[in-house]
């Protein structure tokens, strides 16, 4: 709040204090003198009288000024931008009010330009494991170098029982790569579900203390477009390229009543080629799909998609604040492209016969 100057302010005030005094001191040793002591209060009045008049031919604004530089900036909600018409042909947001991303519906500028302000920073974790680090783990980084979360600190934390063989490739500033040797597992079946646990130990151990935000990818991938800052969020979900637009009695959750990733309904199908979030939510995420993992194998049950079935039963449970469309995982052997405008990231052709574990 704005009062008025103070060197008038502190002026009146002791013009009126001394005033006081002095009548004090006038009444004390002069009670006799009423002519004098009359005038004293007369002046106490006038000066009294012109500084409230003083203080009321000020306007409202002079008593209303806030200094806003030593305010925190008001935080733009960077969803309240999107525009979830943009895109009539297809759906772009959840009954709980989740966005679902499709191209034309943000500002790309923007979200760019408050992440990088806010420092934001995300690890991306992916697997390199057996023959997949031979196949893709090159035309992964690389690309991941050219479309990833350009202009943001990345880290980049490649898992894999062949460390040595990681490819040396150039990084942008505030880019850094660091390997975390796994073991290697008897098929490709347990690789995949173990992930959950190799992701959360690393989050606690090192993730921690150096990112905001975490994203998950399977390996045998390529990007081709901008996957940017308007990708994260609290808790991300992508939809299946190949589901998206299938009735949900084709999903194909876990059936097995057996199973603790056992779903009758969903919302939608993800697939676990990308999830991400913020750190605490994706620790959250990948120690609750580990414990069902692990309390299947002691009930020798198996889920039918392994860790992607339990990823879907933890979505069910525990709702996902964004979810990416279709455009940023695509599978090329798809006919229908027409609701596709941009292609983010392309599954690698795969010969499992060949890349898998036996």
């Amino acid at each position: 709040m704005r009062y008025p100057d103070s060197r008038l302010s502190e002026g009146f005030l002791n013009i009126f204090s001394s005033s006081l005094m002095f009548a004090k001191e006038a009444y004390v040793s002069r009670f006799w003198s009423t002519g004098k002591f009359g005038c004293l209060v007369l002046l106490t009045v006038c000066f009294t009288f012109i500084y409230f008049r003083f203080l009321q031919s000020l306007s409202i604004t002079d008593f209303m000024l806030v200094d806003f530089e030593d305010k925190p900036r008001q935080k733009i909600n960077l969803d309240d931008t999107l525009i979830f018409g943009a895109r009539p042909a297809v759906q772009t947001r959840t009954y709980w009010k989740a966005p679902i991303i499709w191209e034309g519906m943000f500002d790309p500028n923007l979200y760019d330009q408050k992440h990088i302000e806010g420092q934001s920073s995300v690890a991306l974790t992916v697997f390199a494991v057996g023959r997949y680090l031979d196949a893709y783990l090159n035309t992964f980084l690389t690309s991941a170098e050219q479309h990833f979360m350009l202009g943001l600190r990345v880290t980049y934390y490649v898992f894999t029982d062949l460390p040595d063989k990681v490819p040396k490739i150039q990084l942008a500033p505030q880019r850094s790569l660091k390997v975390i040797q796994v073991l290697k597992q008897s098929n490709w079946q347990d690789i995949s579900m173990m992930r959950m646990k190799s992701i959360s130990d690393t989050i606690e151990s090192e993730i921690r203390d150096r990112c905001d935000y975490v994203f998950c990818f399977d390996v045998d991938q390529e990007f081709k477009g901008r996957f940017g800052s308007e990708a994260l969020g609290e808790s991300v979900a992508l939809l299946h390229a190949h589901f998206y637009k299938l009735p949900k009695e084709r999903f194909t959750y876990d059936r097995n009543p057996k199973s603790k990733a056992f779903m009758e309904t969903g919302d939608f199908y993800y697939h676990a080629a990308i999830f991400g979030g913020l750190l605490e939510n994706v620790k959250n995420l990948t120690d609750s799909c580990y414990l069902n993992i692990m309390e299947d194998k002691t009930n020798g049950v198996e889920a039918l998609w392994h860790d992607e079935s339990h990823l879907n039963k933890y979505f069910w449970s525990y709702k996902p604040s964004r979810l990416l469309s279709p455009e940023y995982c695509w599978d090329q052997t798809i006919g229908d492209v027409r609701d596709i405008n941009v292609t983010r990231l392309i599954w690698a052709p795969k010969d499992y016969e060949t890349l898998r574990t036996k």
